[in-house]
């Protein structure tokens, strides 16, 4: 059932900005508020690479209070709020249209809004439950998703992708800004660099997410078992028997420069690998 949420029942933070909705309806259940909320966006032409570096960091922060807050679009979206429902973790929805299944944007995500609600999560919107979408929604929509959360991380945009909108508010609100790097040669990593050279924090792993949120770390690697790594990943885990340089690295990989660059930046998202004083090693 969808209900106008009172102004007492909204998120904490969202009071704060400078142009708060004059409404909010709600379909499902608040954000938790003991925990913290994260806005998690990037590109809806996504990559592997891409899609991978999202669900290790989401799979990573398990058992932590955390809130995954995204907008249920195509691409990154999408993939953030499936890899919350699979972590165990609450996913919060903020859509560019009304909430009534009649008009929720994109309509082959109503499934996923279901699975949202039942699953303890909800959707969150300003508009009439029957206001379709348009172009001019998602920019206010962004707003919300950057208000609401303590802080917004960006995986994958173009230079001038609408998701730079919603880092470039939470910046104008005060919120922290993290950013997860890709290779030098996708034009979907030109947003998360830029944004990076401009003080964003860079994002390797689910620690530095909790960082980013300012919540403790555990000592554990998360749900990552070797057995469910591509063979790229495992080449390189056979490999660093011992703690090796990257270049030697690459090259007793026999992978292209660009790819191997890939696959050792994957493996130390998921928390596998890590590099200290110029030598790269195993983390378990």
């Amino acid at each position: 059932m969808i209900r106008e949420l009172n102004r007492d029942e909204w998120p904490g933070l969202l009071s704060e900005i400078p142009e708060p909705p004059e409404k909010l309806r709600l379909w499902g259940e608040l954000p938790n508020p003991e925990n913290k909320l994260l806005a998690v966006v990037g590109s809806r032409k996504y990559s592997h690479y891409g899609r991978e570096a999202c669900e290790s960091l989401i799979y990573g922060l398990q058992g932590y209070p955390v809130t995954i807050v995204s907008g249920l679009a195509l691409g990154i979206d999408s993939i953030a709020h499936r890899a919350a429902l699979k972590a165990g973790l609450q996913t919060i929805a903020v859509p560019g249209s009304g909430l009534s299944t009649k008009v929720l944007h994109p309509h082959s995500h109503v499934n996923l809004a279901e699975e949202i609600v039942e699953s303890g999560g909800g959707l969150l919107s300003e508009y009439d439950d029957e206001m379709p979408s348009g172009v001019w929604a998602f920019p206010r929509r962004n707003r919300i998703m950057a208000g609401m959360c303590h802080a917004t991380v960006v995986i994958e945009a173009e230079k001038r992708s609408g998701t730079l909108i919603t880092s470039r508010l939470a910046t104008e609100y005060n919120r922290e800004v993290g950013a997860v790097p890709g290779p030098i040669s996708s034009p979907s990593s030109e947003g998360p660099h830029m944004l990076i050279r401009l003080g964003a924090a860079l994002i390797r792993d689910s620690q530095d997410v909790l960082e980013l949120l300012g919540l403790k770390s555990g000592e554990t690697l998360g749900l990552f078992d070797t057995e469910d790594l591509t063979d790229e990943e495992k080449t390189f885990i056979k490999i660093l028997d011992k703690p090796t340089d990257r270049d030697s690295l690459v090259r007793a990989s026999r992978l292209e420069i660009s790819k191997a660059n890939s696959v050792l930046m994957l493996l130390e998202i998921k928390g596998l690998i890590k590099e200290e004083l110029g030598e790269v090693r195993k983390t378990f």
